[in-house]
Protein backbone atom coordinates (compact mmCIF):
# COMPACT_ATOMS: atom_id res chain seq x y z
CA UNK A 1 0.00 0.00 0.00
CA UNK A 2 2.89 2.25 1.14
CA UNK A 3 4.77 2.04 -2.30
CA UNK A 4 1.55 2.16 -4.32
CA UNK A 5 1.06 5.55 -2.73
CA UNK A 6 4.38 6.75 -3.54
CA UNK A 7 3.83 5.91 -6.64
CA UNK A 8 0.85 6.85 -7.74
CA UNK A 9 0.45 10.19 -5.40
CA UNK A 10 1.26 13.70 -6.85
CA UNK A 11 4.52 15.43 -5.86
CA UNK A 12 2.21 17.64 -3.99
CA UNK A 13 0.81 15.17 -1.90
CA UNK A 14 3.88 13.29 -1.31
CA UNK A 15 5.03 16.80 -0.25
CA UNK A 16 2.60 17.45 2.50
CA UNK A 17 2.77 13.90 3.30
CA UNK A 18 6.85 14.46 4.67
CA UNK A 19 5.42 17.72 5.83
CA UNK A 20 2.07 15.71 8.29
CA UNK A 21 5.29 13.45 8.90
CA UNK A 22 8.04 16.21 10.31
CA UNK A 23 4.91 17.56 12.06
CA UNK A 24 3.75 14.80 13.90
CA UNK A 25 7.46 14.50 15.17
CA UNK A 26 8.21 17.94 15.87
CA UNK A 27 4.40 17.98 18.12
CA UNK A 28 5.84 14.76 20.21
CA UNK A 29 9.16 16.53 20.71
CA UNK A 30 7.21 19.82 21.60
CA UNK A 31 4.43 18.21 23.81
CA UNK A 32 7.47 16.49 25.94
CA UNK A 33 9.80 19.98 25.82
CA UNK A 34 6.61 21.40 26.76
CA UNK A 35 6.08 19.04 30.10
CA UNK A 36 9.22 18.56 30.75
CA UNK A 37 9.62 22.87 31.61
CA UNK A 38 7.60 23.28 34.35
CA UNK A 39 8.87 20.47 36.33
CA UNK A 40 12.23 21.82 35.53
CA UNK A 41 11.69 25.40 37.08
CA UNK A 42 10.43 23.69 39.88
CA UNK A 43 13.41 21.30 40.33
CA UNK A 44 15.67 24.63 39.86
CA UNK A 45 13.89 26.31 42.39
CA UNK A 46 13.97 23.78 45.41
CA UNK A 47 17.33 23.41 44.71
CA UNK A 48 17.41 26.95 45.51
CA UNK A 49 14.98 25.91 48.78
CA UNK A 50 17.65 23.41 49.43
CA UNK A 51 20.98 25.74 50.40
CA UNK A 52 18.38 27.32 52.56
CA UNK A 53 17.38 24.97 54.60
CA UNK A 54 21.41 23.68 54.50
CA UNK A 55 21.80 26.50 55.86
CA UNK A 56 19.06 26.56 58.31
CA UNK A 57 20.36 23.36 59.96
CA UNK A 58 23.57 24.27 60.30
CA UNK A 59 22.24 27.52 62.35
CA UNK A 60 19.95 24.84 64.20
CA UNK A 61 22.96 22.71 64.97
CA UNK A 62 25.13 25.38 65.73
CA UNK A 63 23.00 27.57 68.11
CA UNK A 64 21.97 23.50 69.40
CA UNK A 65 18.33 25.10 68.83
CA UNK A 66 15.00 23.34 70.76
CA UNK A 67 12.17 22.00 68.89
CA UNK A 68 9.89 23.38 70.42
CA UNK A 69 7.16 26.20 69.66
CA UNK A 70 9.07 28.52 71.67
CA UNK A 71 12.52 28.41 70.70
CA UNK A 72 12.00 27.55 66.79
CA UNK A 73 10.06 30.97 67.14
CA UNK A 74 12.90 32.31 68.21
CA UNK A 75 15.32 31.22 65.89
CA UNK A 76 13.19 32.02 63.03
CA UNK A 77 12.45 36.08 64.49
CA UNK A 78 16.49 36.09 64.99
CA UNK A 79 17.25 34.24 61.44
CA UNK A 80 15.05 36.16 59.15
CA UNK A 81 18.02 37.35 57.26
CA UNK A 82 18.20 33.78 56.21
CA UNK A 83 14.59 33.95 54.36
CA UNK A 84 14.45 37.22 52.90
CA UNK A 85 13.69 35.97 49.33
CA UNK A 86 10.99 33.26 50.62
CA UNK A 87 7.53 33.73 51.28
CA UNK A 88 7.08 31.58 53.99
CA UNK A 89 9.09 29.08 56.09
CA UNK A 90 7.60 26.73 58.95
CA UNK A 91 9.38 24.10 61.36
CA UNK A 92 7.54 21.03 62.42
CA UNK A 93 8.41 18.94 65.03
CA UNK A 94 8.60 14.77 64.57
CA UNK A 95 4.92 14.86 65.46
CA UNK A 96 3.71 17.06 62.45
CA UNK A 97 2.90 19.77 65.20
CA UNK A 98 3.58 23.28 64.18
CA UNK A 99 6.42 24.86 65.97
CA UNK A 100 7.04 27.59 64.30
CA UNK A 101 5.59 30.00 60.65
CA UNK A 102 7.37 33.07 59.25
CA UNK A 103 3.63 34.39 58.28
CA UNK A 104 2.62 33.89 61.94
CA UNK A 105 6.09 36.20 62.60
CA UNK A 106 4.71 38.90 60.15
CA UNK A 107 1.59 38.94 61.50
CA UNK A 108 2.89 39.59 65.01
CA UNK A 109 5.15 42.59 63.71
CA UNK A 110 1.81 43.60 62.20
CA UNK A 111 0.25 44.22 65.81
CA UNK A 112 3.09 45.07 67.04
CA UNK A 113 2.91 48.25 64.66
CA UNK A 114 -0.49 49.35 65.24
CA UNK A 115 -0.21 48.96 69.31
CA UNK A 116 2.36 51.74 70.08
CA UNK A 117 2.51 51.12 74.06
CA UNK A 118 4.99 48.67 75.19
CA UNK A 119 3.96 47.57 78.22
CA UNK A 120 5.24 44.25 80.28
CA UNK A 121 2.64 41.78 81.26
CA UNK A 122 3.36 38.57 82.82
CA UNK A 123 1.73 35.96 80.53
CA UNK A 124 1.52 32.55 81.74
CA UNK A 125 1.95 29.05 79.64
CA UNK A 126 -1.69 29.04 79.11
CA UNK A 127 -2.03 32.14 77.35
CA UNK A 128 1.33 32.09 75.70
CA UNK A 129 -0.35 28.85 74.11
CA UNK A 130 -3.73 30.42 73.26
CA UNK A 131 -2.05 33.39 71.37
CA UNK A 132 0.39 31.69 69.69
CA UNK A 133 -2.86 29.29 68.64
CA UNK A 134 -4.94 32.21 67.67
CA UNK A 135 -2.04 33.72 65.30
CA UNK A 136 -1.80 30.07 64.19
CA UNK A 137 -4.90 29.61 63.00
CA UNK A 138 -5.34 33.79 61.40
CA UNK A 139 -2.25 32.58 59.33
CA UNK A 140 -3.74 29.20 58.15
CA UNK A 141 -7.05 31.53 56.84
CA UNK A 142 -4.59 34.05 55.25
CA UNK A 143 -2.91 31.35 53.67
CA UNK A 144 -2.89 27.55 53.49
CA UNK A 145 -2.37 24.57 55.68
CA UNK A 146 0.82 22.36 55.10
CA UNK A 147 0.69 20.43 57.65
CA UNK A 148 -0.96 17.49 55.18
CA UNK A 149 2.39 17.64 53.36
CA UNK A 150 4.35 17.52 56.43
CA UNK A 151 2.64 14.19 57.36
CA UNK A 152 2.95 13.10 53.84
CA UNK A 153 6.80 13.06 53.91
CA UNK A 154 7.09 11.96 57.50
CA UNK A 155 5.61 8.82 55.82
CA UNK A 156 8.28 8.33 52.88
CA UNK A 157 10.20 5.40 53.22
CA UNK A 158 13.27 6.94 52.25
CA UNK A 159 13.30 10.51 54.77
CA UNK A 160 16.81 11.41 53.30
CA UNK A 161 15.39 12.87 50.46
CA UNK A 162 13.38 16.36 50.04
CA UNK A 163 9.71 16.39 49.02
CA UNK A 164 9.06 19.03 46.13
CA UNK A 165 5.58 20.28 45.67
CA UNK A 166 4.37 22.29 42.98
CA UNK A 167 0.43 23.37 43.39
CA UNK A 168 -2.15 26.44 42.72
CA UNK A 169 -3.23 27.44 46.18
CA UNK A 170 -5.67 30.91 45.87
CA UNK A 171 -4.55 31.52 42.17
CA UNK A 172 -1.34 31.42 42.96
CA UNK A 173 1.35 28.63 42.05
CA UNK A 174 3.39 27.52 44.73
CA UNK A 175 6.41 25.78 45.17
CA UNK A 176 6.98 24.27 48.41
CA UNK A 177 10.07 21.77 49.50
CA UNK A 178 10.22 19.85 52.88
CA UNK A 179 12.94 18.42 54.48
CA UNK A 180 13.94 16.79 57.64
CA UNK A 181 16.24 18.45 60.25
CA UNK A 182 18.96 16.59 61.45
CA UNK A 183 21.56 17.02 64.36
CA UNK A 184 24.32 14.82 64.81
CA UNK A 185 22.68 12.66 62.35
CA UNK A 186 19.47 12.66 64.39
CA UNK A 187 15.87 13.74 63.06
CA UNK A 188 14.85 16.87 65.12
CA UNK A 189 12.18 18.00 63.30
CA UNK A 190 11.32 18.64 59.35
CA UNK A 191 10.77 22.14 58.02
CA UNK A 192 9.16 23.33 54.84
CA UNK A 193 10.14 26.06 52.66
CA UNK A 194 7.00 27.80 50.11
CA UNK A 195 7.28 30.29 47.99
CA UNK A 196 4.62 32.11 45.51
CA UNK A 197 6.54 31.37 41.77
CA UNK A 198 4.22 32.58 38.99
CA UNK A 199 7.08 33.46 37.32
CA UNK A 200 7.14 29.98 36.84
CA UNK A 201 3.76 29.36 35.10
CA UNK A 202 4.21 32.80 33.18
CA UNK A 203 7.73 31.44 31.47
CA UNK A 204 5.92 28.15 30.63
CA UNK A 205 3.34 30.29 29.03
CA UNK A 206 5.86 32.39 27.27
CA UNK A 207 7.14 29.44 26.19
CA UNK A 208 4.43 27.58 24.89
CA UNK A 209 2.80 30.75 23.38
CA UNK A 210 6.39 30.93 21.27
CA UNK A 211 6.61 27.32 20.40
CA UNK A 212 2.83 27.42 19.10
CA UNK A 213 2.97 30.67 17.71
CA UNK A 214 6.58 29.07 15.58
CA UNK A 215 4.86 25.85 14.62
CA UNK A 216 1.92 28.21 13.35
CA UNK A 217 4.42 30.54 11.43
CA UNK A 218 6.14 27.73 9.95
CA UNK A 219 2.75 25.45 9.09
CA UNK A 220 1.74 28.95 7.10
CA UNK A 221 5.09 29.13 5.62
CA UNK A 222 4.49 25.53 3.93
CA UNK A 223 0.73 26.55 3.25
CA UNK A 224 2.12 29.54 1.28
CA UNK A 225 5.00 27.56 -0.61
CA UNK A 226 2.30 24.10 -1.11
CA UNK A 227 0.62 26.76 -2.78
CA UNK A 228 2.90 28.56 -5.20
CA UNK A 229 4.68 24.78 -5.55
CA UNK A 230 1.06 23.83 -6.80
CA UNK A 231 0.17 26.64 -9.06
CA UNK A 232 3.26 27.72 -10.61
CA UNK A 233 4.87 24.33 -10.86
CA UNK A 234 2.39 20.99 -10.14
CA UNK A 235 -0.09 22.78 -12.36
CA UNK A 236 2.21 23.43 -15.35
CA UNK A 237 3.58 20.10 -15.36
CA UNK A 238 0.45 18.20 -14.97
CA UNK A 239 -0.48 20.49 -18.26
CA UNK A 240 2.50 19.38 -19.96
CA UNK A 241 1.82 15.72 -18.94
CA UNK A 242 -1.92 15.90 -20.27
CA UNK A 243 -0.12 17.79 -23.51
CA UNK A 244 1.82 14.47 -24.47
CA UNK A 245 -0.99 12.33 -23.69
CA UNK A 246 -3.48 14.08 -25.91
CA UNK A 247 -0.44 14.06 -28.40
CA UNK A 248 -0.21 10.29 -28.34
CA UNK A 249 -3.26 9.39 -28.24
CA UNK A 250 -4.16 12.36 -30.80
CA UNK A 251 -6.32 14.68 -29.40
CA UNK A 252 -7.30 17.65 -30.91
CA UNK A 253 -7.51 19.39 -27.60
CA UNK A 254 -4.09 19.89 -27.11
CA UNK A 255 -4.13 23.82 -26.33
CA UNK A 256 -3.95 23.60 -22.19
CA UNK A 257 0.12 24.60 -22.34
CA UNK A 258 -0.15 28.01 -24.29
CA UNK A 259 -0.31 30.12 -21.82
CA UNK A 260 3.08 28.43 -20.10
CA UNK A 261 4.61 29.57 -23.41
CA UNK A 262 5.37 32.92 -22.44
CA UNK A 263 7.24 32.56 -18.88
CA UNK A 264 10.75 32.95 -18.63
CA UNK A 265 11.34 30.38 -16.55
CA UNK A 266 12.66 26.92 -16.27
CA UNK A 267 8.38 25.88 -17.05
CA UNK A 268 8.44 27.88 -19.74
CA UNK A 269 11.28 26.36 -21.30
CA UNK A 270 9.97 23.28 -21.21
CA UNK A 271 6.98 24.06 -22.58
CA UNK A 272 8.65 25.45 -25.29
CA UNK A 273 10.48 22.76 -26.21
CA UNK A 274 8.31 20.32 -26.16
CA UNK A 275 5.65 22.48 -28.51
CA UNK A 276 8.82 22.74 -31.05
CA UNK A 277 9.48 18.79 -30.34
CA UNK A 278 5.65 18.02 -31.47
CA UNK A 279 6.00 20.92 -34.26
CA UNK A 280 8.64 18.94 -35.44
CA UNK A 281 7.12 15.58 -34.89
CA UNK A 282 4.12 16.85 -36.83
CA UNK A 283 6.56 18.28 -39.31
CA UNK A 284 8.41 15.26 -39.81
CA UNK A 285 5.36 13.08 -40.23
CA UNK A 286 3.73 15.22 -42.69
CA UNK A 287 6.86 14.87 -44.47
CA UNK A 288 7.15 11.43 -44.42
CA UNK A 289 3.15 11.31 -45.82
CA UNK A 290 4.35 13.93 -48.66
CA UNK A 291 7.62 12.05 -49.54
CA UNK A 292 5.89 8.41 -49.48
CA UNK A 293 3.27 9.68 -51.88
CA UNK A 294 5.51 11.82 -54.12
CA UNK A 295 8.11 8.91 -54.05
CA UNK A 296 5.53 6.31 -55.12
CA UNK A 297 4.44 9.16 -58.02
CA UNK A 298 7.92 9.21 -59.40
CA UNK A 299 8.51 5.81 -59.65
CA UNK A 300 5.71 5.32 -61.20
CA UNK A 301 6.69 7.24 -63.81
CA UNK A 302 9.52 5.35 -64.54
CA UNK A 303 7.51 2.03 -64.34
CA UNK A 304 5.24 2.87 -66.55
CA UNK A 305 7.34 3.82 -69.07
CA UNK A 306 9.31 0.17 -68.45
CA UNK A 307 6.53 -1.74 -68.96
CA UNK A 308 5.44 -0.09 -71.90
CA UNK A 309 8.71 0.04 -73.54
CA UNK A 310 9.32 -4.02 -72.70
CA UNK A 311 5.95 -4.70 -74.32
CA UNK A 312 6.98 -2.72 -77.34
CA UNK A 313 10.59 -4.18 -77.41
CA UNK A 314 9.02 -8.00 -77.41
CA UNK A 315 6.81 -7.62 -80.39
CA UNK A 316 9.35 -5.27 -82.14
CA UNK A 317 12.18 -6.61 -84.93
CA UNK A 318 13.67 -3.18 -86.02
CA UNK A 319 17.02 -3.42 -84.31
CA UNK A 320 16.88 1.27 -84.73
CA UNK A 321 13.51 0.82 -82.40
CA UNK A 322 14.74 -1.62 -80.41
CA UNK A 323 17.79 -0.03 -79.84
CA UNK A 324 15.78 3.21 -78.60
CA UNK A 325 13.35 1.28 -76.77
CA UNK A 326 16.70 -0.38 -74.28
CA UNK A 327 18.00 3.03 -74.17
CA UNK A 328 14.57 4.42 -72.79
CA UNK A 329 14.61 0.89 -70.62
CA UNK A 330 18.18 2.32 -69.11
CA UNK A 331 17.47 5.72 -68.99
CA UNK A 332 13.93 4.32 -66.69
CA UNK A 333 16.05 2.15 -64.91
CA UNK A 334 18.70 4.68 -63.90
CA UNK A 335 16.14 6.84 -62.74
CA UNK A 336 14.55 4.26 -60.68
CA UNK A 337 18.01 3.69 -59.27
CA UNK A 338 18.77 7.02 -58.58
CA UNK A 339 15.55 7.83 -56.70
CA UNK A 340 16.39 4.79 -53.97
CA UNK A 341 19.56 5.77 -53.80
CA UNK A 342 19.15 9.14 -52.85
CA UNK A 343 15.78 8.64 -50.69
CA UNK A 344 18.01 5.81 -48.75
CA UNK A 345 20.54 8.23 -48.78
CA UNK A 346 18.60 10.92 -47.19
CA UNK A 347 17.21 9.10 -44.70
CA UNK A 348 20.53 7.89 -43.16
CA UNK A 349 21.99 11.50 -43.57
CA UNK A 350 19.03 12.49 -41.17
CA UNK A 351 19.31 9.69 -38.40
CA UNK A 352 23.26 10.03 -38.57
CA UNK A 353 22.74 14.09 -37.98
CA UNK A 354 20.52 13.73 -35.03
CA UNK A 355 22.98 11.65 -33.26
CA UNK A 356 26.17 14.02 -34.54
CA UNK A 357 27.93 16.29 -32.11
CA UNK A 358 28.31 19.48 -33.40
CA UNK A 359 31.80 20.96 -33.24
CA UNK A 360 33.72 24.14 -34.37
CA UNK A 361 34.59 23.94 -37.96
CA UNK A 362 36.40 26.13 -40.26
CA UNK A 363 34.10 26.82 -43.59
CA UNK A 364 36.89 27.81 -45.37
CA UNK A 365 39.31 24.75 -45.13
CA UNK A 366 36.42 22.56 -46.06
CA UNK A 367 35.18 24.49 -49.08
CA UNK A 368 39.17 24.18 -50.27
CA UNK A 369 39.34 20.35 -49.55
CA UNK A 370 35.85 19.41 -51.50
CA UNK A 371 36.61 22.17 -54.51
CA UNK A 372 40.39 20.28 -54.72
CA UNK A 373 38.77 16.72 -55.19
CA UNK A 374 36.59 18.06 -57.71
CA UNK A 375 39.06 20.09 -59.88
CA UNK A 376 40.87 16.58 -59.59
CA UNK A 377 38.03 14.77 -61.12
CA UNK A 378 37.24 17.44 -63.82
CA UNK A 379 40.53 17.61 -65.22
CA UNK A 380 40.03 13.76 -65.82
CA UNK A 381 36.95 14.83 -67.86
CA UNK A 382 36.07 15.87 -71.19
CA UNK A 383 34.00 19.07 -70.54
CA UNK A 384 37.15 21.29 -69.48
CA UNK A 385 34.79 22.73 -66.35
CA UNK A 386 37.17 25.04 -64.13
CA UNK A 387 36.24 25.56 -59.91
CA UNK A 388 37.55 28.96 -58.66
CA UNK A 389 37.44 29.39 -55.38
CA UNK A 390 37.23 33.39 -54.59
CA UNK A 391 38.33 33.96 -50.65
CA UNK A 392 41.36 36.33 -50.95
CA UNK A 393 39.46 39.26 -49.29
CA UNK A 394 39.40 37.41 -46.22
CA UNK A 395 43.28 37.75 -45.86
CA UNK A 396 43.97 34.61 -44.30
CA UNK A 397 41.04 34.55 -41.36
CA UNK A 398 38.81 32.06 -40.16
CA UNK A 399 35.20 31.83 -40.68
CA UNK A 400 34.23 29.54 -38.34
CA UNK A 401 30.58 27.64 -37.98
CA UNK A 402 28.90 24.99 -35.90
CA UNK A 403 28.18 21.73 -37.57
CA UNK A 404 29.18 18.34 -38.66
CA UNK A 405 32.23 18.05 -41.04
CA UNK A 406 30.82 15.52 -43.11
CA UNK A 407 27.59 17.58 -43.47
CA UNK A 408 29.17 20.52 -44.48
CA UNK A 409 31.23 18.65 -46.90
CA UNK A 410 28.13 16.90 -48.82
CA UNK A 411 26.13 20.37 -48.73
CA UNK A 412 29.08 21.77 -50.88
CA UNK A 413 29.62 18.58 -52.81
CA UNK A 414 25.65 18.49 -53.71
CA UNK A 415 26.11 22.37 -54.55
CA UNK A 416 28.92 21.61 -56.92
CA UNK A 417 27.69 18.47 -58.52
CA UNK A 418 24.48 20.29 -59.45
CA UNK A 419 26.77 23.20 -60.78
CA UNK A 420 28.83 21.10 -62.96
CA UNK A 421 26.05 18.89 -64.30
CA UNK A 422 24.11 21.80 -65.74
CA UNK A 423 27.49 23.53 -66.49
CA UNK A 424 28.13 23.30 -70.56
CA UNK A 425 31.49 22.55 -71.77
CA UNK A 426 34.65 25.05 -71.50
CA UNK A 427 32.87 26.80 -68.62
CA UNK A 428 33.82 28.12 -64.93
CA UNK A 429 32.12 28.05 -61.60
CA UNK A 430 32.99 30.30 -58.96
CA UNK A 431 32.93 29.72 -55.15
CA UNK A 432 32.59 32.48 -53.17
CA UNK A 433 33.66 32.31 -49.09
CA UNK A 434 32.46 35.67 -47.20
CA UNK A 435 31.23 36.96 -44.41
CA UNK A 436 27.77 38.78 -44.34
CA UNK A 437 27.18 40.33 -41.07
CA UNK A 438 26.84 37.80 -38.09
CA UNK A 439 26.65 34.79 -40.85
CA UNK A 440 29.26 32.83 -43.09
CA UNK A 441 28.50 33.13 -46.71
CA UNK A 442 29.12 30.42 -49.25
CA UNK A 443 28.19 31.34 -52.57
CA UNK A 444 28.23 29.03 -55.90
CA UNK A 445 27.66 30.25 -59.41
CA UNK A 446 27.91 28.35 -62.74
CA UNK A 447 27.39 29.57 -66.26
CA UNK A 448 24.58 27.06 -67.16
CA UNK A 449 20.99 27.98 -68.41
CA UNK A 450 19.87 28.90 -65.01
CA UNK A 451 16.19 28.24 -63.43
CA UNK A 452 13.35 28.35 -65.90
CA UNK A 453 10.99 28.51 -62.93
CA UNK A 454 8.92 31.96 -62.01
CA UNK A 455 8.87 30.65 -58.19
CA UNK A 456 12.93 29.73 -57.73
CA UNK A 457 12.18 28.19 -54.01
CA UNK A 458 10.30 25.33 -55.47
CA UNK A 459 13.57 24.17 -57.12
CA UNK A 460 13.89 22.88 -53.06
CA UNK A 461 11.85 20.56 -53.35
CA UNK A 462 11.47 17.14 -53.36
CA UNK A 463 11.87 15.46 -56.90
CA UNK A 464 11.86 18.76 -58.45
CA UNK A 465 13.75 18.97 -62.26
CA UNK A 466 13.28 21.65 -64.41
CA UNK A 467 15.84 19.92 -67.00
CA UNK A 468 14.24 17.29 -68.55
CA UNK A 469 17.53 16.38 -70.72
CA UNK A 470 18.99 15.63 -67.43
CA UNK A 471 16.43 13.59 -65.74
CA UNK A 472 18.07 10.33 -65.72
CA UNK A 473 20.89 12.25 -64.11
CA UNK A 474 19.29 13.54 -61.07
CA UNK A 475 16.52 12.47 -58.43
CA UNK A 476 15.51 15.83 -57.59
CA UNK A 477 16.58 15.45 -53.98
CA UNK A 478 19.76 17.18 -54.13
CA UNK A 479 18.66 20.30 -53.34
CA UNK A 480 16.37 19.10 -50.88
CA UNK A 481 18.33 17.89 -48.94
CA UNK A 482 20.89 20.25 -48.94
CA UNK A 483 18.16 22.53 -47.73
CA UNK A 484 17.68 20.12 -44.81
CA UNK A 485 21.17 19.88 -44.05
CA UNK A 486 21.21 23.55 -44.15
CA UNK A 487 18.41 24.41 -41.51
CA UNK A 488 19.36 21.67 -39.25
CA UNK A 489 22.51 23.72 -39.15
CA UNK A 490 20.63 26.58 -37.96
CA UNK A 491 21.21 28.30 -41.53
CA UNK A 492 19.26 29.04 -44.65
CA UNK A 493 19.55 28.76 -48.23
CA UNK A 494 18.54 30.60 -51.63
CA UNK A 495 18.63 30.22 -55.40
CA UNK A 496 18.19 32.52 -58.17
CA UNK A 497 19.41 33.39 -61.74
CA UNK A 498 22.72 35.46 -62.20
CA UNK A 499 21.50 39.03 -62.92
CA UNK A 500 22.45 41.57 -65.73
CA UNK A 501 23.76 39.70 -69.18
CA UNK A 502 25.16 37.01 -67.32
CA UNK A 503 23.91 33.63 -67.87
CA UNK A 504 23.71 30.84 -64.83
CA UNK A 505 22.65 29.98 -61.58
CA UNK A 506 23.04 31.57 -58.17
CA UNK A 507 23.33 29.42 -54.68
CA UNK A 508 24.30 31.33 -51.55
CA UNK A 509 24.48 29.60 -48.20
CA UNK A 510 24.33 31.22 -44.90
CA UNK A 511 25.34 29.60 -42.01
CA UNK A 512 26.14 30.88 -38.25
CA UNK A 513 29.23 32.14 -37.37
CA UNK A 514 30.68 30.88 -34.45
CA UNK A 515 33.23 32.47 -32.07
Amino acid sequence: MKSNFFSSSSILRKFLFFNLVIFLVLGIFTFLYLNAIKPNLIKSRSNQHMRVISNTSDHINRLNIEFNKKSATGFLLDARFLFQNLDRVQLYDLNSNLLADTDTLDLAQDISVINQDVQETSINESDESANINKISNISKTVTFDTENYVKEYSKQKNIESQLVIGETINNNFYVMTINSVKSYGENKGYIIVSEIANDILVAVEERKNFILRTVFSVALAILIFSVFLNKYILKPIRALVLYTKAIREKDEKIDKHEKYLLRKDEVGQLSRSLNEMTENLYKRIDIAETFSSDLAHEIRNPLTSLKGASEVLDNTSDSEKRKKLIKVISHDVERIERLITDYSQMLKDEASLSRAKMIKINLSNVVNSVVEDFNSNLSNSNKNIKIKISNSHLNGSKINVLGVESKLEQIVANLLDNAVSFSPPNSSISVICDIKKKDAQLIIEDQGPGFNEKNIDKVFNRFYSNRPEKFGEHSGLGLNIVKNIIELHGGSILASNLSGNKKGARIEVLLPIYK
